[in-house]
């Protein structure tokens, strides 16, 4: 993995609301899968004291809501944190083991070359997690696309 540090936390709400707390866990980012008002409404202003950067996904845990669209961007800002040689990210939800799980398997595998499978085990190595069936339906769609890109690019490096 890159030289920082990617967290997904036991009691996500309680941490990512503790200001002091995630100072003191030296967090320099927050990924909120459950941004907004109906869900958890810390946001970009919560934090404007800080130098944590935030990255907000109102995203309800349904299985029919695409978290797909937010697999690229929440990807991207996690791998641009983590490139920071200080760079420790939290990625939370509600409960912390679907959305911001899903999107913690999307980093893996787009920025890190995991298969779905790969990505399953090296969190659930850390902390049990329960993405939803169509957060799970997602990230095959995603493996099926990448596997698919990395033939191809296989392919094409062979000619």
């Amino acid at each position: 993995m890159q030289s920082g540090q990617l967290e997904l936390l036991n009691c996500p709400v309680r941490t990512a609301k503790d200001v002091d707390l995630l100072k003191s866990l030296e967090v320099t980012h927050v990924v909120n899968a459950a941004d907004g008002p109906a869900h958890i409404d810390t946001g970009p202003a919560f934090y404007s004291d800080t130098h944590i950067q935030y990255h907000g996904v109102e995203a309800p845990d349904s299985r029919d809501f695409d978290l797909a669209a937010f697999f690229c961007s929440t990807s991207q800002f996690i791998h641009t944190a983590l490139s920071q040689q200080s760079g420790k990210v939290l990625v939370h939800c509600a409960r912390g083991v679907s959305r911001s799980a899903t999107l913690v398997l999307a980093y893996l595998m787009i920025h890190e070359g995991l298969t779905i499978a790969e990505a399953i085990e090296a969190v659930r190595a850390h902390r049990n997690i329960l993405p939803n069936a169509g957060f799970l339906q997602q990230l095959r769609d995603l493996d099926a696309t990448l596997t698919l890109q990395r033939r191809n690019i296989t392919h094409n490096n062979k000619d």
